[in-house]
């Protein structure tokens, strides 16, 4: 004689439980690990206003930062007010000289208000640029592995595009 099967004998019931426990854990884990870093390359940098005639007071004057492109888009010369610095990749390394000795001592009130307003040229290439607001906002100390901050305002005069040649 055939037997019958019971229904629901060839069903596994799941519980999902502990399914659910262990991904509450996992959560858990993760948020208690998780290390929140400063975003790399934050610069505070403010570009030109779209219109004319805007302008801020500032308590300090603006550092002025020229640079001069060659035709091919090198860099022709790096300014700090009227000293020229050069060409070179040196010549970043003295502006960042030049700026600390401007504000004195990393962090403190005077190097807080100051700000520095940098012009380049048109067709100038984009790495001279980054290079210079590099220079301007501070350094790494090798010692430490840590930013040591210079300047935080930085803005670009608006770009003047090169007069049409005829």
């Amino acid at each position: 004689m055939a037997r019958k099967r019971p229904e629901g004998a060839g069903k596994v019931k799941m519980d999902m439980t502990p399914m659910i426990d262990i991904v509450f854990q996992l959560i858990t884990f993760f948020v208690f690990t998780l290390k929140v870093i400063e975003p790399e390359g934050d610069f505070n940098i403010n570009m030109p206003a779209g219109g004319a005639g805007a302008s801020t007071e500032t308590v300090m004057p603006d550092i002025k930062v020229k640079l001069r492109a060659n035709p091919d888009g090198t860099l022709g010369a790096l300014f700090l007010g009227q000293r020229n610095l050069g060409n070179s990749d040196d010549s970043f390394k003295q502006l960042n000289i030049e700026i600390l000795k401007l504000i004195g001592t990393p962090g403190n009130e005077l190097a807080k208000d100051m700000q520095v307003e940098i012009d380049a040229d048109y067709t100038l290439h984009f790495r001279y640029v980054i290079s210079a607001v590099g220079a301007c906002s501070g350094r790494l100390d090798k010692r430490s592995n840590k930013v040591v901050k210079y300047i935080e305002k930085i803005k670009f005069t608006p770009p003047k595009p090169p007069a049409a040649a005829s």
